[in-house]
């Protein structure tokens, strides 16, 4: 499906199912240099489930137009501006490391528009190592390497996908290579740079899971928990023998949290 926001073409995933304005409305957003595929199993199962879904590509990522926006605070903006682009006036959103960290926003500067916020593997601050945010601005590969290494637990290192012969590290890997040039640079700066978690935390007043890895050591979970503190309806759910990248290592584990909460 394709929107316009801002004057700019927006592509989202509809999850197999005709967009219909008319029922309760998920948008899934994705992380630092990714796109709309990271959420195959979840976007598939609400779209089918009596929900109509929207797994965005971000400003400069996928298929969507633009350049990369360089702040949280533009990107939970814009993610205000996507709900009311759909035609509806308010959405549940889920998002994963920068998207959560831009739902986290979107949630705190427009409370109408947000039902629901399911955040996976977040902290704020979420400081990024200065080696990779290095590499990262530099378009290096090693970039590329670092994420898909830190971002994937140790099982997912190994194997451990549920479709035989495919290999989550390396897709992980393939993704964030193919992606725009200088996009992953821009997110990781944006990343760094946020430091309005404290803030936001009291101006969401929608029900926010938290949902982290045991084995994230990208976004530890005590770094969710510090965070969920500060959040005046917050549920914290820990998913066991997961990294970073949860929602591909334990898609189904992720899934049923997610339909717990929504």
């Amino acid at each position: 499906m394709e929107l316009r926001v801002d004057g700019r073409k927006v592509f989202a995933a509809t999850g197999g199912r005709p967009f219909d304005a008319t029922k309760p409305v998920v948008i899934f957003v994705h992380g630092a240099g990714m796109d709309h595929t990271v959420w195959p199993l979840q976007a598939r199962w609400f779209a089918h489930h009596g929900h109509s879904v929207l797994a965005v590509d971000l400003p400069g990522h996928g298929r969507s137009e633009g350049k990369p926006l360089d702040s949280i605070d533009k990107l939970g903006a814009w993610l205000g501006d996507l709900i009311a682009a759909s035609g509806v006036s308010q959405a549940a959103l889920v998002g994963h490391s920068m998207g959560a960290l831009a739902a986290f926003e979107a949630a705190a500067q427009a409370p109408d528009r947000v039902t629901k916020v399911a955040l996976l593997g977040i902290s704020a601050p979420m400081a990024v190592h200065p080696d990779l945010l290095k590499a990262a601005q530099a378009d290096e590969t090693l970039a590329s390497e670092l994420v898909a290494s830190w971002g994937f637990g140790r099982r997912a290192h190994l194997g451990g996908h549920q479709a035989p012969g495919l290999w989550m590290l390396g897709g992980g890997l393939s993704l964030l290579e193919a992606g725009p040039k200088g996009a992953l640079g821009i997110d990781l700066a944006a990343c760094n740079a946020y430091q309005g978690g404290g803030g936001a935390a009291g101006k969401v007043k929608c029900p926010v899971l938290f949902l982290c890895g045991a084995a994230d050591i990208m976004t530890p979970p005590k770094a969710a928990a510090a965070l969920a503190k500060q959040v005046a309806d917050a549920k914290i759910v820990t998913l066991p023998d997961a990294g970073h990248m949860m929602m591909i290592e334990r898609p189904d584990a992720t899934l049923a949290a997610l339909k717990s909460f929504l």
